[in-house]
This record gives C-alpha cells, structure tokens and sequence, in this order.
C-alpha cells in the first residue's frame, strides 16, 4: 500500500499488505497521497488489449467506479447513480465520483487513475523525465524560486540549484515571457503549462537570476533517476558546541531509499548519534514499507510489542486490517529527540512517520517549520492492465500506538511540541544556518521557540508574500510523491 497520489494493482493481495506504502502531495489541491504495502485483493482479469473489450472510456469508467464501490474508505460519500456519458476522461469521473468525500477534506484528490508503468518506474527507481528541480511560488509577489535541485539531472547540471530565481519561461530567447505576466495572464496553471511536458527532449529557455547574477540558460528536460537521499546533504553529522547531531533528509519514499536510509543512521549509530534532525519539508510520501523502515531505524529502543502504526479498512474489509510493531534493525538507534521539519508539503508517509514518535517521545518529537498537509488515510492500487490504468483508491486509514490519527488539517494540532521557521532557500539544506534547519538544531539543545499554528502551512516571507510548492493541475506519479518537481 501507499501512502500519497499513487495507484498499484491489487494482485498482490497479502503481499500488499506487507509492502504498504504512502504517496501523498501537499500544498496543492490536486496533491493526493498513497500508503501502500497493505493488503491488496486478488485483481479482476480485464480485457486483452487497449482497442479491444475493456478498453473503451466508458468500460475504463465503470470498472473505476466498481473499484470505488468495493473498496472506498468512503462508501457513504459515493453518490447514488452517476452516469460516467457526461466525462471525457477517466481522472475527471473519478473527480465527480469523490467530490462529496473532497468537500470534507477527507479525499483532496488522494484517489485517481495513473499509468501502471509510470507508477513502477518511479516506486522502483526513482525514474522521471524533467529538468530535475522543485519549484515553489509566492503567488502574493509572483516569483517563483528553485528550491532543491537533483543530482544527475539537467537543471543542476546547468549551474541552477537552490535559491536560484525563475525570472522568465520561453521556447527560445526571443519568446520569454516573465512570471508575473504568466501568473497575471493564468496563475500556476499558466506557469506550469510554460515549463512544457514532462517528457524527455522538451526544452527551454529559463532566465534566472542568483548569486552568479541574471543570464538565460537553456534547459532540456532529460530522464534521470531521482536519488531518495541526496550524496551532498541528505545525511550527516553536524558537530556544534561540543554536541554531534544527526541529520537526515528525505525526498521522496521510494524502494532506493532503504540502503541510503540504513547506511546514514547505521553511521548516527556508530557515532553515538541520538539527537536527529529529520528533514521531511518537501516529502509527499510513498511506500509505507520504507515508512516502516525509517521508524524501525529510529526504534533500539522500542519493543517488537510496541505499535508503529494501525492501519483500517471499512468495516466489509476488516479482514485487511494490520497493526504494524517496531522491528528494530542493525543500523537502529535509540533517539533521546527528533526533530521533524516539515511544510505544507510534507503529506501521507511523512506524516505516519512523524506521528508514529508522538505516543513514544511526547514533547521530545518536535514538528519544526510550518503545519503539515494533513493525509492519515492511504491507498491500495487496483491495476487494469490491459489498458495501463491504476486506480489508486483511497481504502485505508493509519493511527499511531494512542489511536490518534485524525489530523486532516495537518500535525501542528497534534504533535505535543513544534517550533515554527522559514522554509530559507537563501542557504542549502541542512545548513546550520537555514531557518529551519537552526530552529531543529536548536529545538534539539532545549532552546525556546514559537510553536507551530495550525494554520501556517506555508512560509510567510519578506514583502508578505507566502510560498507553496508548484503543481500542475493533474500531477505525474513522481509530481505526486515529490511535489514541486518539474
């Protein structure tokens, strides 16, 4: 199962339900999230191929919303009759099927159709097709600002990285529009469709500006694989006042972050590490196995009695429900305190993790930054293969070892301490001297701060503005689980 945007075929029954993972998307409306790893029935045959039965729209329909009607967390949401003859697509079907369950907030677009391959290709590797960058927009003063750049793909490659600003979006240098005037003329959508396609080859020319002054670069989108835990900051040890922390960040909750993941507590461990700083500010989720992971990583001392988390399907599906226990591994440590940094985008995975530590370490597991998205429920994946559709449906809600998991407007209400900071792009991350970094760093020592209200999802900055992660309208697989991305 997942936790986050993501769909997966329910083939694997059982053996779904050991491999939950969580996908989820903060910061934008379309963002969803998938736990996966939980169980999953055995899949329906479909049809033989995509221009024979089963593969036509309205077969692609009903079979969605048969999937809806068996398998919905939600099943008193679902309306009565809805004929599919007014949709032209699946994904929109889908949409009017869950609005009443998006109108609570209980279903921001957390159920939707993907492409099977797509699906895998990300989960497995990591692998996408982009100019290897998280944008964020402040929408008050239109801007928009590189937050993170990835290894092995174009953009940084091309000398933009954090902090860089995206002044102008154009096919050649001759058409450059600014950001102001694409936000002006259609707001995120238009500044999204400007950046083109996620495909491989498309190319554009980008005038930015940072500490190297204003120059246009021009960018060709490229297929790459997206490294869970980046080789220059995701993990290490920062050494202050004569006291080691460990810092650790993750991007993304992918099936390659599980080796990443143990050698960087496996070195905390060796160091004698446990006062952690883990950074989840742009983490949209993924698979609840490597959710499990994380938390057995953070668990020497934690019985293999002691609850991570309960996960709950409706009451027809009982059958498929789990209470997963802490299995501590070689690499363990026993934390002494956390300190979680999130945003508004940190959604589904993320946040199972961080509330998994609430029962355990109370006021010692710190939400640092802003407010979280807010996604405790999960998805399974219904495959049908023969027309490459996933549906990932929203099946499952999560609860920590207190049976608290009712934080659908974000942890800050939840946790038992948090200390609000800016999300500072000024500086890398893990910086000591980024703000949200700092505000961990010191929330480990015991220092004083302003908590963390409910409503502060995004980061108030100079000249009032805020800033959120970028999303399209329909977001990719990978735009899903690392929002933000293009």
């Amino acid at each position: 199962m997942r936790m986050g945007g993501m769909r997966g075929k329910l083939t694997t029954a059982l053996a779904s339900l050991a491999m939950l993972t969580s996908c989820g998307g903060g910061g934008g409306g379309s963002s969803s999230g998938t736990f996966s790893n939980a169980p999953s029935p055995t899949p329906t045959p479909s049809g033989t191929g995509s221009t024979v039965a089963g593969c036509s729209l309205a077969d692609r329909q009903n079979w969605a919303a048969a999937q809806l009607r068996e398998w919905y967390l939600f099943p008193e949401t679902l309306p009565a009759s809805l004929s599919p003859a007014g949709y032209t697509d699946v994904e929109s079907y889908v949409d009017a099927l869950t609005a009443t369950a998006r109108s609570q907030r209980r279903d921001r677009y957390f159920t939707y159709v993907t492409s099977i391959k797509e699906e895998d290709a990300y989960y497995n590797s990591g692998s996408s097709a982009g100019f290897g960058v998280r944008l964020s927009y402040d929408s008050a003063n239109r801007r928009v600002f590189v937050s993170e750049a990835f290894e092995g793909a174009p953009a940084l490659a091309a000398g933009i990285d954090r902090g860089t600003e995206i002044l102008a979006i154009g096919t050649s240098a001759a058409d450059l529009r600014t950001v102001a005037d694409l936000y002006a003329a259609g707001g995120q959508a238009a500044i999204t469709d400007a950046l083109g396609p996620s495909t491989a080859g498309t190319t554009r020319v980008l005038r930015v500006t940072d500490a190297g002054g204003v120059r246009n670069v021009t960018v060709a989108k490229a297929d790459y694989s997206l490294a869970p835990v980046s080789s220059r900051y995701g993990a290490k040890i920062i050494d202050e006042g004569g006291r080691r922390f460990g810092y650790v960040n993750l991007r993304t909750f992918i099936s390659t972050a599980d080796p990443a993941l143990r050698t960087a507590f496996d070195t905390f461990r060796a160091a004698g590490v446990t006062d952690i700083v883990v950074d989840l500010r742009y983490n949209g989720g993924g698979l609840v196995a490597i959710a499990e992971l994380m938390g057995d990583l953070m668990g020497a001392n934690r019985s293999t009695s002691d609850v991570f988390s309960y996960t709950s399907f409706r009451p027809e599906k009982a059958s498929n429900n789990r209470t997963r226990f802490f299995a501590p591994v070689s690499q363990s440590v026993a934390p002494t305190r956390l300190a979680f940094i999130g945003t508004g985008g940190t959604a589904s995975a993320s946040e199972l993790v961080i509330n998994a530590f609430v029962p355990y370490l109370h006021g010692n597991a710190a939400l640092i930054g802003g407010n979280t998205y807010g996604k405790p429920v999960g998805q399974i994946a219904r495959d049908n293969t023969a027309c490459d559709d996933r549906l990932r449906v929203i099946a499952f809600a999560t609860q920590n070892a207190a049976r608290q998991g009712d934080y659908y407007d974000g942890l800050a209400g939840k946790v038992e301490a948090s200390c609000r900071a800016a999300d500072d792009t000024a500086y890398p991350l893990g910086d000591p001297r980024e703000a949200s970094t700092r505000a961990a760093l010191d929330f480990l020592q015991g220092k004083t701060c302003t908590p963390i209200s409910a409503e502060a999802t995004t980061q108030s900055l100079a000249g009032g503005g805020r800033r959120e992660l970028l999303s399209p309208l329909r977001p990719t697989t990978a735009q899903r689980g690392v929002p933000g991305l293009f």
